[in-house]
Parts: C-alpha cells; sequence; structure tokens
C-alpha cells in the first residue's frame, strides 16, 4: 500500500469511478523452481483434499512461497509474522515477496509461467475469481473441515470469499469497513450533538443531511440552512465521500434494502427503487443540499486526515484504514456508524490469502495461513490503526479487544460501538465477493453515476438508461447455487 493505503487502492481501482472496491488490482512477481505446476497429479490431489504433502512427515526442509503487496511498515509486519511463523515450524522456510505494483499482471505471468507461489494474496474480481474458474486455487473449504483446531466459525462474518457454497477460494486477513469520522471541534464550535456511536442510535439520513447543513459554511460564514448561503463560495464542507464517494455509496444502497442483482441472482437491481432511491440521496448532498463537494471540487478536497484537520470538512465518509493517518496528526476526530436508511450496515472489504493447487507442500500452506490470519502476528498495525482482526473472538473477548484498542490513537471513543460493534453485527460483503462479472457490470454503471454526480440525470432515470446492457452482463450470484 502506498499513500492511501492498500484497501483504499484497491476499492478505488476496482470500478473506474465512482465504487471501486476491490478489483482492478496491484501488482505482484516472484519466481522459484521449488513450486511449479509440474507438479504431479498426486500433489494437486492431496492439495484439494487439504491433506499432508510427501514431505510433511519427513525431515525434509520445506520451503513456501508467499507473495503479496505492501508499504514498507507492512512488508515489516508481516516479515515479522512469518519469522514466528518459522519458529515454531521448524524445518520450513518461507521465501516472501512483496510487490507494490502490477499485481494482476504479474501473477498472471507467473501462472502462465508455471511459477506461482504456494500461498498469495489475492483482490477478489479481476484475479482471484478468474483463477479459482481455472481451476488453480485450493478449496480451502476442504482444508477448514480437516482441522481439528481451525474452524470457519471462528472467522469473522462476510471474509470468506466462495466460488459456490461450499467452495473458498480465499480467506481474508485483514478487514476494513466504512464508517463517519468528524472532527470534534468542529462540532462543538457548531454548538452541534456529535453523531451517536451505536448503531441502535445512528442517524437517520434525515438527522445526517440536516447536521451537515449546519456545518457547510460559505465564505460569508453562512451555513446551509441560511436563505443567503452562497453555494459556490464554500470554506467548509459539512460531508465529504473519501475519493469522490467510490467507496461509500454501496453502503447505502445495502442499507436501503437494495443490492446490485436480485436475490435469485437473475436481474440487474440497482435501477430498483431501494437502490435509485439512496443514490439519489447521495447526489442530491452534491447538488441539491450543496452539503459535499461535487466531482469537480472534490479535487481541491485533500484526503480525510488533511480534511479533517484542515477543516475543510467536518465529517468524511471512509474506511477504517483512515485511523491510522488520522491517529499521527493533532486533529480531535471520533468515529461513528453510517448514517441509515433503513437499517445500519458497513460494508467489509480485504485482500484474501489463497492457496495455489501446484503447491508441493499444501499442509504446510495451510498451516502458514493460519499463522497470517492471526492477528497476534501482525498484532502492531491492528493497533496502531492500520487493520482490524480476521477473527471473530477478536471483536468478542475483552482481553483479545484490549490487544488491538487499549492505549491505541488509532482507536477512539466511538470506535468499540461505531467499527467493531458494527463489523462484527451489522456487515455486508463487498459486492466484488459474491456478483458475478461484476467489473464488467460496472464498466457500464460507473459512466452513467457520473452524470447523476454531476446532476446531469436523476439516478433513476441514468440507471433505467443502462439497465438492459448492464443485464446482458449479470452472471449470477456466486452465494447460491
Amino acid at each position: 500500500m502506498k499513500g492511501e493505503r492498500d484497501v483504499n487502492r484497491s476499492w478505488k481501482r476496482l470500478t473506474s469511478l465512482s465504487i471501486g472496491l476491490v478489483v482492478l488490482a496491484s501488482g505482484l512477481s516472484a519466481c522459484s523452481t521449488d513450486n511449479s505446476n509440474s507438479a504431479s497429479t498426486g500433489n494437486n490431489n492431496a492439495a484439494e483434499a487439504g491433506e499432508p504433502s510427501g514431505d510433511a512427515g519427513s525431515k525434509e526442509p520445506v520451503t513456501l512461497r508467499l507473495t503479496n503487496w505492501g508499504s514498507p511498515k507492512e512488508i515489516e509486519t508481516y516479515q515479522k509474522a512469518i519469522d514466528r511463523f518459522e519458529e515454531t515450524h521448524p524445518g520450513v522456510t518461507v521465501k516472501y515477496e512483496s510487490i507494490p505494483t502490477d499485481y494482476d499482471t504479474k501473477l498472471t505471468t507467473m501462472v502462465a509461467g508455471n511459477q506461482e507461489p504456494d500461498v498469495a494474496m489475492l483482490e477478489s474480481a479481476t484475479i482471484a475469481f478468474p483463477l479459482a474458474e481455472q481451476g488453480k486455487l485450493v478449496n480451502l473449504q476442504t482444508m477448514l473441515d480437516s482441522d481439528s483446531e481451525f474452524h470457519a466459525d471462528q472467522l469473522l462474518p462476510n471474509t470468506s470469499y466462495f466460488i459456490e457454497p461450499g467452495h473458498i477460494i480465499g480467506l481474508a486477513s485483514n478487514i476494513e469497513t466504512f464508517s463517519l469520522y468528524y472532527n470534534v471541534d468542529l462540532f462543538k464550535e457548531a454548538g452541534l450533538q456529535p453523531p451517536p456511536s451505536k448503531a441502535e442510535e445512528a442517524w437517520t439520513w434525515d438527522q445526517f443531511v440536516e447536521t451537515a447543513k449546519k456545518l457547510t459554511i460559505d465564505q460569508s460564514g453562512k451555513n446551509a440552512t441560511d436563505p443567503d448561503f452562497d453555494p459556490s463560495k464554500i470554506r467548509q464542507f459539512g460531508v465529504s465521500g473519501a475519493n469522490g464517494w467510490w467507496g461509500s455509496w454501496s453502503n447505502f444502497i445495502y442499507s436501503n434494502g437494495g443490492d446490485f442483482v436480485s436475490a435469485d441472482g437473475k436481474t440487474f437491481a440497482l435501477n430498483q427503487p431501494e437502490a435509485v432511491e439512496a443514490l439519489q440521496k447521495v447526489a442530491d448532498l452534491i447538488n441539491i443540499h450543496h452539503v459535499a463537494p461535487s466531482p469537480v471540487q472534490s479535487k481541491n478536497v485533500p484526503g480525510t486526515n488533511v480534511a479533517l484537520q484542515t477543516r475543510k470538512v467536518a465529517m468524511v465518509i471512509d474506511g477504517q484504514w483512515a485511523n491510522f493517518d488520522l491517529s499521527s496528526t493533532d486533529v480531535n476526530y471520533d468515529v461513528a456508524p453510517l448514517p441509515v436508511l433503513k437499517e445500519p450496515v458497513t460494508t467489509v472489504v480485504n485482500g484474501m490469502f489463497s492457496i495455489f493447487k501446484s503447491t508441493k507442500h499444501p499442509k504446510e500452506s495451510w498451516e502458514l495461513v493460519k499463522a497470517l490470519l492471526d492477528p497476534e502476528g501482525t498484532l502492531e498495525l491492528h493497533h496502531k490503526g492500520l487493520w482490524m482482526p480476521a477473527l471473530k473472538n477478536w471483536y468478542e473477548d475483552e482481553a483479545l479487544i484490549a490487544k488491538w484498542t487499549a492505549d491505541s490513537k488509532g482507536r477512539k471513543p466511538g470506535y468499540r460501538d461505531a467499527v467493531i460493534n458494527m463489523a462484527l453485527s451489522h456487515g455486508h460483503q463487498t459486492p466484488t465477493g459474491y456478483v458475478k462479472n461484476f467489473n464488467k457490470i460496472m464498466d457500464i454503471v460507473n459512466p452513467a453515476l457520473d452524470k447523476v454526480w454531476l446532476g446531469q440525470q436523476t439516478a433513476e432515470a441514468a440507471m433505467n438508461g443502462i439497465a438492459a446492457k448492464a443485464q446482458a452482463q449479470v452472471q449470477g450470484r456466486r452465494d447460491i447455487q
């Protein structure tokens, strides 16, 4: 990850402009003669069944290749986790390569050259599912079923990626969700109550809009409730969606009972009333209420930490990773659940760890995946605010919660309710995890949404206008048979 954090980057690249969950990936490269697609059919069957490899019961040393991406700090943290794994698994060495750019391209090249790693971090739509459809990835359900110590119910909900029910292709290690970040001092100065931190008390959409109006100030000091307010000369916006709402609007579709495709996976659903209403409400923040920057104005609005610190924006809808950068500033901020339309929701996004079928060491690869899922191994970045754990008991056990939140500048007073409890009880999987052919659907949707954000079309007209083309790309859902 660079700058805006890797999951941030992944979401932006997922779709051309507006949503971008975890799709137009990143970069990976490596090669090794220890691991190749020349592995025998017997080894491939062992990997699929989750059985020990031939080396597992011998004294022969085992070398695993692990590839992922990351900032220097993340690389350092992963290396510590690997060192910890090697200490507890004598005879197993992990060759770790972290490549920050061209992730999909380089991994595809490795696969084509029969040089794929044993274990890799993947993003869902552009690389993981295509590889799984080619039969390249181990079904991790078989590993879970045969493991007496590690079970699926230990994982946080919405963090297992299924190509179909019963067939898991990847497990998330570092979790991210969406929340409402706000400058505490700006609320105090305006005489406003901050947003509640508990999901059951979260703002309604109307409460959110009314507060955003009072926090949107023009150059003459008037707020957006004043009839003389000048929307062309705004010095402080009430709210912004990080990077132009790219990772925000799906939360409100889910909150309103909508979806990208129908429950049976047969029908494009962004033109349905629930989705259209949510999209229009987001657009109205820009074009009707004038409390959020337009796509043009967004170019001059800095990222979350700078926006809140410089008072360019009073509230920002952003991913959990924003805590990492915010905690290094002196801004007095806190976090709350997203405003609610019908139900409280936060979208869960993350990269996944997968095992290639070509591995000669499926048992050891599975042990490595489990070690990478263990928050103890990467605790430093959980504590600093960048990541959230993948294991459910780290959201439920007070002692474990304290390990990654106590005395952390990246965990504010509202964090426990607004982020931890939201992820545990109100999470929704990213659409890249269950909507088949997601990228091609969004290639049609995004240009139409651009017109909605610009106020050139209503959400209903825009989505109805592309419904037929989008419908032609609908191929079903991965969460149903």
